[in-house]
């Protein structure tokens, strides 16, 4: 339990860090971009898996 308690500590501590400093919007901006690129990706992904003619060894 006290690892856990740290744990959240830590995270909050960070938080706190990044929007006491205004860097809650860039990072949620990181990562609205990082979402969609990775969304693409797995579309692409799985658009290639479907046009494959042979099937995965």
């Amino acid at each position: 339990m006290l690892g856990w308690t740290l744990t959240f500590l830590f995270l909050a501590i960070v938080a706190a860090y990044l929007g006491f400093l205004g860097l809650g919007g860039v990072a949620a901006s990181l990562v609205k971009f990082a979402f969609f690129v990775f969304a693409v990706l797995v579309a692409a992904s799985g658009l290639i898996g479907l046009l494959r003619s042979e099937p995965p060894a």
